[in-house]
């Protein structure tokens, strides 16, 4: 799932995951998100950070205190790259962070990371 505010991140993302053979879920905002997130329990998720409602800290602390996602990775998206962004992404229980503009290759390699986690690799 890529959950971002700006079209151009999310259909970005979504060409890049589909050409690696993902099935991609798409979120306009936090909101939009996690009613998608109860729907169709995606295996990895993108979240924005600078999101008008609901920012990406309060989405991934929602997602994150949800017993039956508490193990999804949320990598958060954004175009700060400073130490206090990090840190109050893991704060929230982010599990990794993706700087924008990401590359195809920086966005698969995440993808492929949690892949390999989750297979015990």
């Amino acid at each position: 799932m890529v959950i971002d505010d700006s079209n151009t991140i999310r259909r970005s993302a979504e060409i890049f995951l589909v050409q690696a053979g993902c099935k991609v879920l798409l979120a306009e905002d936090g909101f939009d998100a996690l009613a998608k997130i109860a729907e169709h329990k995606p295996d990895i998720i993108f979240c924005d950070i600078m999101m008008p409602r609901l920012d990406g800290y309060q989405t991934c602390a929602l997602i994150k205190k949800n017993a039956l996602f508490r193990a999804t990775p949320v990598i958060m998206l954004s175009s700060k790259d400073g130490l206090f962004d990090r840190a109050r992404g893991r704060m929230v229980g982010s599990d990794q962070y993706l700087t924008k503009p990401f590359t195809k290759d920086s966005l698969l390699q995440t993808v492929a990371g949690f892949l390999a986690q989750a297979q015990g690799v």
